[in-house]
């Protein structure tokens, strides 16, 4: 079986100030079903991301979402001058990627990252693999 990832979605409590919040971040909204829902397509056009409406006690702190940009500092900076704020500004990580990190409206953990062919290619990569 082979699997290939193309949507992802993540419970939020309001989906109207999510919506403005991953539109900052240059997400495209495709489908708008207030208050319930909304989904997004990512820059490579493939690769789908939405918006679930939960009760309060269901929205879920403990999801990591990373995107990967090709110009993170430059991006980076972009953001901040539309006014989001980051918990990390670009760091060189020692898995060989450069990461930024801020919080989504609910408190998700985003990563906007560069990797490039350390993504896939590690030094450490398991040879046997792909």
């Amino acid at each position: 079986m082979k699997l290939d990832l193309n949507q992802l979605t993540i419970q939020v409590r309001d989906v109207e100030a999510s919506i403005a919040f991953y539109q900052k971040l240059g997400l495209i909204l495709i489908v708008k079903s207030l208050p319930e829902y909304a989904r997004f397509v990512c820059h490579g056009r493939q690769t789908t991301f939405s918006l679930h409406r939960a009760g309060p006690s269901e929205a879920s702190k403990s999801t990591w979402i990373y995107f990967e940009t090709q110009d993170l500092d430059h991006d980076v900076q972009r953001l901040l001058d539309r006014g989001l704020e980051f918990e990390e500004l670009p760091t060189d990580q020692p898995w060989l990627w450069r990461e930024a990190r801020l919080k989504d409206p609910d408190g998700h953990q985003l990563i906007l990252y560069f990797a490039g062919n350390n993504r896939l290619h590690p030094p450490w990569r398991i040879h046997e693999a792909l």
